[in-house]
């Protein structure tokens, strides 16, 4: 994938040894995609549809705090890629705002909206909390 070929949002490194970008993987924010690329000779590149991000967390343990990142662990309706833990980046919490922002647009732009996403299994588990005997 050429740089200049796409629009990027968004471009950081995996954050490694005291926080330093000297890693082998590289993420990637479209408009419409999260990109993870990892490799130096033999490059894998795996896509995630922002409008298939379901939630999303993030993750900051003692020594990505002490150096200025964290982890943000999206989950999804990708097929291939259900779990993805986009790992020691920095400025973590304006980023998962980004993803927000952005899926969040590209659902508009598809007629997406919450229900959705889930299917009739899950829609099953939303409605137990609310029984009637609980009232």
């Amino acid at each position: 994938m050429a740089r200049d070929e796409i629009d990027y949002v968004w471009t950081d490194k995996k954050r490694t040894l005291f926080g330093l970008p000297i890693s082998l993987t590289r993420y990637y924010l479209t408009e419409t995609k999260f990109i993870t690329q990892t490799g130096l000779f033999n490059i894998k590149e795996d896509e995630i549809d922002l409008y298939k991000i379901i939630d999303k967390s993030i993750r900051r343990s003692f020594w990505q705090r002490i150096f200025g990142c964290g982890t943000i662990i999206i989950y999804s309706k990708d097929a291939d890629t259900p779990t993805k833990e986009v790992k020691s980046i920095t400025n973590v919490r304006r980023v998962s705002e980004m993803i927000d922002k952005y899926a969040n647009q590209m659902r508009d732009r598809y007629g997406i909206r919450g229900r959705d996403m889930y299917g009739n299994e899950h829609d099953h588990h939303a409605h137990d909390c609310c029984d009637d005997n609980d009232i």
